[in-house]
């Protein structure tokens, strides 16, 4: 009986983008390109972020951490896979996304490959290659999966957008927080941003 061999897979060219996957195959590819699945369909992540993008992440990932350093929650920073119970194809998991920032308080969510299981408080920094279909499905699975606090950084208005789970699961859209104001978390009352540090040095 002639035994079954797998052409590995080491571009993401060979991949068909109409096809659906699994964490598992995600693990198999052997090629450089980053990407994300989303309900097991592929999206491709941008060419290495600008250097605005990372001085911003930069700035807030100091923040974060100073504010968790020596409490429960961790803190960490693309590229870092969080593994979204959601959609699961034949048990196995079909969303697996690297946000730009994520504090996970449940120690028991980390494992040798990332998160499994939702963060408690997500960042995105929007850049010009992220498409509005990507943000779109992101925001639903990050609702869905229970993410309870999402911040969306957007670059080129220089403010931040907070959206907060209420009691039935559903995302609620606090205010804009706009480059000279101070960015207040919900989900952590006492984690404080001044977005004036973030945006201007």
């Amino acid at each position: 009986m002639a035994s079954l061999v797998t052409t590995p897979i080491t571009s993401l060219s060979q991949l068909d983008p109409e096809g659906v996957y699994t964490y598992a195959d995600y693990l198999s590819w052997q090629f450089q390109e980053r990407v994300e699945l989303i309900r097991g369909r592929l999206f491709p992540m941008s060419p290495a972020p600008n250097t605005f993008h990372q001085q911003i992440s930069g700035a807030l990932y100091f923040r974060l951490y100073g504010h968790f350093f020596g409490k429960s929650c961790q803190v960490f920073a693309a590229p870092f896979d969080v593994r979204l119970p959601i959609s699961l194809k034949k048990g196995q998991t079909t969303t697996v996304v690297q946000p730009d920032l994520c504090v996970i308080c449940d120690p028991g969510k980390l494992d040798d490959q990332g998160c499994d299981g939702a963060p408690d408080l997500i960042i995105e920094i929007l850049s010009p290659g992220n498409s509005k279909k990507e943000m779109r499905e992101k925001y639903q699975v990050y609702e869905e999966a229970g993410v309870r606090e999402y911040w969306l950084v957007y670059l080129l208005d220089r403010e931040v957008r907070v959206y907060v789970l209420n009691e039935t699961g559903k995302y609620i859209g606090l205010a804009p927080v706009l480059e000279d104001e101070v960015l207040r978390s919900a989900v952590f009352p006492e984690l404080e941003v001044d977005l004036g540090m973030v945006f201007g040095g």
